[in-house]
C-alpha cells in the first residue's frame, strides 16, 4: 500500500437500528443510505484517497461508522474499546485489516473509548470525555500514545454524542464548531463558530479541499471564503443516526511501518 488511503466499511442492513443518544429516532432509508455511502466513497477516491474496505459487519448496525474503531497516530493504529455492547465486535476486523497492511497495531485493554471522541491537531490529541469514552479509557489511550510524541488533552463533552460531533479542525489548526452544541467554546484556541451544526464537521482531503455535509451550505460558503475548497456530500441518512462526515472513514496518511507485499 502506498499513497493516500482511507478505511471505509459498508453499511449494515440493520443500519436503521443504530444507537441514538441525543436525537429522537426517525425512519432511516437503508437503501438510500447505501447510495449515499457509495457517493461518499466516490468523493474520497475522486480526491486522491484510495478506499480500503474493512469487511462488512452485517450484524452490527453502527459498523459503517468505522472511525470509532481505531485512531491512527502516524503508522501506529490504536484499536479502540467501544462502550456499547453492540459495537464491541466491530474492532476485530479493523485490527486485522490494518495488521495485514503492515501497520503497528496496538489494542486498548482498559476503559472505553470511541474514535469519534478523538480530535488530532498537530501533536496535540483532544479526547472527549463522553458517555462512550471513560476516564479510564483516556488514561489508557494516553499511556499507549504519549511515547509516540503526542500530548493528550481531555475535554468534557455533554451536549453531543462525540467530541467530533461538536468540533473539528481546519488544516491551519483553527477549531470550528456550532456554539450551541459546544460545551465551552472559550476552551479552544482560535475557535471559529459555524452557522450550522453540520458545518462543524470537516475531513481534510489535502490541497485545501474539505469534505463536509451537503446540508451545510452556509458553512461551505464560509469555508470557501477562508480560501478552502468545500467538497459537499449528502449523508442525510447517517445524520439521522448522529453520524457525520468524519465518522465514515479513517485516513491512513502515513506509510505502514512494515509494508506487506
Amino acid at each position: 500500500m502506498t499513497g493516500n488511503r482511507a478505511l471505509v466499511r459498508r453499511p449494515s442492513p440493520r443500519l436503521a437500528d443504530g444507537l441514538l443518544t441525543h436525537l429522537d429516532r426517525v425512519p432511516v432509508d437503508v437503501g438510500l443510505a447505501g447510495e449515499q455511502w457509495a457517493r461518499y466513497v466516490d468523493a474520497l477516491t475522486g480526491n486522491g484517497w484510495a478506499a480500503v474496505e474493512v469487511p462488512a459487519a452485517d450484524d452490527c448496525p453502527d459498523s459503517v461508522f468505522v472511525e470509532d474503531t481505531v485512531v491512527m497516530i502516524g503508522a501506529t493504529a490504536v484499536i479502540s474499546r467501544p462502550a456499547a455492547a453492540t459495537r464491541k465486535p466491530e474492532t476485530a476486523a479493523t485490527a486485522t485489516t490494518l495488521e495485514a497492511a503492515g501497520y503497528d497495531v496496538r489494542t486498548m485493554r482498559v476503559g472505553t473509548l470511541d474514535g469519534g471522541d478523538v480530535l488530532k491537531v498537530g501533536d496535540r490529541i483532544y479526547i472527549g470525555r463522553t458517555l462512550r469514552t471513560s476516564a479510564a479509557g483516556i488514561a489508557e489511550f494516553r499511556r499507549i500514545t504519549e511515547p509516540l510524541g503526542v500530548t493528550v488533552i481531555a475535554v468534557p463533552v455533554t451536549k453531543v454524542l462525540h467530541l467530533k460531533s461538536a468540533v473539528t479542525a481546519l488544516p491551519d489548526g483553527t477549531i470550528i464548531g456550532y456554539p450551541p452544541v459546544v460545551d465551552d467554546p472559550g476552551f479552544w484556541p482560535h475557535f471559529r463558530p459555524m452557522p450550522e451544526e453540520a458545518g462543524s464537521h470537516v475531513v481534510d482531503l489535502g490541497d485545501g479541499r474539505l469534505l463536509l455535509s451537503a446540508g451545510a451550505q452556509r458553512s461551505a460558503e464560509l469555508i470557501s471564503d477562508l480560501g478552502y475548497t468545500p467538497v459537499p456530500v449528502d449523508i442525510g441518512e447517517f445524520e439521522k443516526l448522529e453520524g457525520c462526515v468524519t465518522c465514515l472513514s479513517v485516513r491512513l496518511r502515513a506509510e505502514p511501518a512494515q509494508p506487506r507485499p
